[in-house]
């Protein structure tokens, strides 16, 4: 091969690696806008999806002591309460127990466990279900981890309590509810978290 085609062909390699260069920056620089816009795409689709308001329509069906002080416990029927947790990512959560059996009227309380078995900081909210749905406006919490978000450090364990009361007025033919929570991460909040955190000065 003479000098002038090795030239050439060195000159063709260099326009070539500039090319993938000028590629592999572009897709870079994608990829770090497609991660800055992942919180504020979260929230539109956590709003578009319902996921947001339902937990404020959550809040807004919440009860309070002072209004069961008339409600009659209705000791002539039984309501079995099964309890289900899924967790949406690789963390553990789950009830204390798989079911329980109330009377209408009845205060009751069960205990969720949720352990974040990642290396990371991590932030999550948890989303409640019901079947029958029919059950959902007779289902009534005074307490409920469901309206908050948490954020738990890696390995850290939390247990929270769910007090609730089935409404005496839920109708004759529902004699088994099934109360069902989704724990989803909240993107990008356990990241901040653990920035502010190593960001605070030390006394």
């Amino acid at each position: 091969m003479s000098d002038k085609s090795r030239w050439t062909l060195s000159r063709a390699l260099r326009r070539e690696n500039r090319l993938m260069v000028g590629k592999l920056a572009v897709v870079v620089l994608l990829m770090f806008g497609f991660g800055y816009a992942m919180v504020p795409l979260y929230n539109a689709i956590c709003s578009a999806l319902g996921i947001n308001v339902l937990s404020l329509s959550e809040r807004q069906h919440a009860v309070k002591a002072s209004d069961l002080k008339n409600t009659q416990i209705d000791y002539s029927r039984k309501i079995t309460i099964e309890f289900d947790a899924n967790a949406r990512g690789p963390w553990e959560f789950k009830p204390a127990l798989n079911h329980l059996e109330v009377h209408p009227g009845e205060l009751a309380t069960v205990m969720y466990e949720f352990r974040n078995v990642q290396l990371k900081v991590m932030s999550a909210q948890a989303i409640p279900s019901y079947a029958p749905k029919q059950a959902t406006a007779h289902f009534n919490k005074l307490e409920c981890f469901c309206f908050n978000e948490y954020t738990l450090q890696p390995g850290e364990t939390k247990e929270w309590p769910v007090v609730f009361v089935i409404d005496p007025k839920l109708p004759k033919d529902v004699k088994t509810i099934t109360l069902s929570y989704t724990f989803f991460e909240v993107a990008g909040k356990g990241q901040k978290q653990a920035v502010l955190m190593k960001a605070e000065p030390k006394l």
